[in-house]
């Protein structure tokens, strides 16, 4: 008997090499030996070459998706957010303020008011500023308090010694900023998945998206003041693709064209590729240089969110995964594809078309949406569904992941329909499905 007829499915090498665009609902793992349990899987990740994250999760930049409120959660969860732009500069630096001034677990911009100043509560006291420091105001005043820019995570340990409920800040003997009690305490309620995502001065990382616009020139203008930022380009699905933008100099890639679930672009134009095919392709080159790659699209579950980190994907970029959500922009029954005619009328229409086209073709559809409820909340079940699938393949990290797939230990097959419908909700006249 041939020794091949033991060899449980194929290894990815082999797999996507076989011509086929396949896509996350395509391909399946086999489960692998496991001894840890699931608390010991760690999804730490890196969005660039130059930002970890404590959770692969990315929301993106789309106008029903991302903005503010949706950034600083994200971060508060330990991934990210990109601030989309159908925006001005000036709104979508705005909105990065907005993001960065909420500290962490600091108050933003309290009022400072010496001895004989006059205080009048309707004009000091506000929901944004609920505490009013008062110093002596003097050249040779001594601060005492919190290093700035030390460890901001300290400050509830601090004040739970010295028994105060507000303790100041100080960088160079000078009073910039306030920790409140309880500012910790709320900081402490959000969900354990790991630290949030935070620079070194305490505040909330996010990112913007620029796209290929003539306008957005100016942005790239600006940012060149800032060389120590991280660029990620994209979107590409092949290998000469990303090949061009890693000799440009990217610190990271985002992969996906037509895979998103309101995005028409592969039926209207005829171009693109299955996710899991251009998610394996362009992580197998860009592993080589090191840069971080970001699957952006066709994440419908948290099964899909494992299958494209182990073939390769650092982090997953989620929409209508996100759309919904109490957090989103919009109200929850609409999202709208960036590449519908919608949103083209907003300015996106020159990432799709790469100019102002008075004819516009449509590469995308508005759709209805269910109300998700906060991501605070289900972020955490999908990582932990998740984590429970890196437990069957027998991968405690990304790393080990990508490790057993290279070494063609971890093992796929192709699904055909019946095989999909099987492992579905299937055999009931009717069902609920919890999530959490």
């Amino acid at each position: 008997m041939s020794a091949s007829i033991f060899e449980d499915g194929f290894s990815s090498d082999r797999l996507f090499k076989q011509g086929y665009s396949y896509t996350y609902d395509d391909v399946i793992f086999l489960p692998h030996y496991i001894d840890f349990p699931t608390y010991s899987v760690h999804l730490a990740s890196n969005l660039s070459r130059r930002v970890p994250l404590s959770i692969p999760c990315v929301s993106s930049p789309m106008d029903t998706v991302t903005e503010s409120h949706m950034a600083i959660s994200m971060a508060a969860l330990g991934g990210i957010g990109i601030i989309h732009s159908n925006l001005t500069s000036f709104e979508q630096a705005h909105m990065v303020r907005s993001v960065k001034s909420r500290r962490v677990p600091l108050l933003s911009n309290p009022v400072f008011k010496s001895p004989s100043d006059r205080i009048q509560s309707d004009d000091v006291f506000d929901a944004s500023n609920p505490y009013v420091l008062v110093t002596e105001w003097q050249p040779q005043f001594e601060a005492f308090g919190l290093r700035f820019g030390g460890d901001c995570w300290g400050g509830g340990g601090y004040m739970e010694e010295k028994k105060r409920d507000v303790v100041a800040t100080v960088r160079e003997n000078e009073v910039v900023d306030v920790v409140a009690k309880e500012e910790v305490e709320r900081i402490k309620g959000y969900p354990k998945l790991g630290v949030g995502t935070v620079g070194p001065d305490g505040t909330w990382l996010v990112g913007a998206a620029i796209w290929t616009r003539e306008s957005d020139k100016e942005r790239l203008e600006e940012l060149k003041m800032y060389s120590k930022l991280d660029v990620v380009g994209g979107n590409v699905v092949t290998v000469s693709q990303a090949q061009n933008l890693i000799q440009a100099g990217v610190d990271g890639l985002r992969v996906g064209m037509g895979s998103g679930s309101i995005c028409t672009t592969q039926e209207v134009c005829a171009v693109g590729r299955g996710q899991a095919t251009a998610v394996y392709k362009v992580a197998s080159l860009a592993s080589q240089s090191g840069v971080p790659v970001i699957a952006d699209g066709g994440i419908s579950n948290s099964g899909h969110i494992v299958k494209a980190l182990v073939i390769g994907a650092s982090t997953v970029m989620m929409g209508s995964f996100l759309a919904g959500s109490t957090e989103a922009p919009r109200v929850f029954v609409y999202q709208v594809c960036m590449g519908s005619l919608e949103a083209m009328t907003k300015g996106s229409d020159q990432r799709y078309s790469g100019d102002t086209a008075k004819l516009k073709i449509a590469q995308g559809v508005v759709g209805a949406v269910a109300d998700k409820g906060s991501v605070l909340n289900f972020i955490p079940y999908t990582m932990q569904a998740v984590k429970q699938g890196f437990q069957d393949l027998g991968a405690s990290s990304l790393q080990s992941a990508h490790d057993l797939l290279k070494s063609s230990v971890l093992r796929l097959e192709v699904r055909t329909g019946a095989a999909q419908v099987e492992g579905g909700v299937h055999g009931v006249v009717s069902y609920e499905k919890k999530s959490f």
